[in-house]
């Protein structure tokens, strides 16, 4: 059941007891719960704080960055909340969340290189503690700010931040392959619609 709509305004006592009428759109919403909302909210946070931190606020550099967190964010929002009339929009719009943090992931990659600090790779110590706080209960930005905030240097920022999308991509391809997988076993919004005017024709000809 769709947050915020409790069981009197549910389809089944608007239309009276005993319906047979189908619920053509699903329950969605409830994207605060995605555990890849969750991380993409921390990323957004975190590059902000990056940004502030070491680019010029001017910089067109500063612009895209912000703009590619916020785009991973908002647009797994906005595909959960269409997916109760658009499973396509949903789709899209999670292929374009995953998109974003890619070009957020090259930003950062781009950074570490043109100011000649090390990438850290999966066994580095520091990266494997940042990735095993993916555990801890009730996560948030605050989890990751003693490795992103001053006095954490460049390399420790934006290595924690990288450590982060990578997380929030491989929850996303998860993402993707249920949605792609739901969608081809249950259809659309479109088919759901047909189903749901042929029952009620086949009902009213009954004598």
């Amino acid at each position: 059941m769709t947050k915020g709509l409790d069981k009197e305004g549910s389809l089944e006592n608007r239309v009276g007891k005993g319906d047979t009428t189908p619920q053509i759109i699903p329950p969605h919403g409830g994207y605060n719960d995605l555990r890849s909302y969750q991380m993409t909210e921390i990323i957004h946070d975190g590059t902000v704080v990056f940004c502030g931190r070491f680019l010029d606020p001017r910089s067109r550099t500063n612009d895209q960055m912000i703009q590619a967190a916020r785009s991973g964010k908002q647009n797994i929002a906005e595909g959960s909340m269409a997916s109760g009339t658009s499973r396509k929009t949903e789709l899209k719009l999670v292929g374009v969340a995953r998109a974003s943090l890619e070009e957020l992931l090259l930003d950062f990659q781009d950074y570490l290189r043109q100011h000649g600090l090390p990438p850290w790779g999966k066994d580095h110590p520091q990266a494997r503690m940042v990735r095993g706080l993916c555990y801890e209960k009730n996560r948030s930005y605050l989890t990751y700010r003693t490795y992103i905030e001053a006095p954490a240097s460049a390399e420790v920022a934006a290595n924690t931040i990288i450590c982060l999308v990578h997380q929030a991509n491989y929850l996303l391809d998860q993402q993707l392959r249920a949605l792609e997988q739901r969608f081809l076993n249950e259809g659309g919004f479109t088919e759901k619609l047909y189903q749901a005017r042929q029952q009620m024709r086949n009902s009213s000809r009954k004598p």
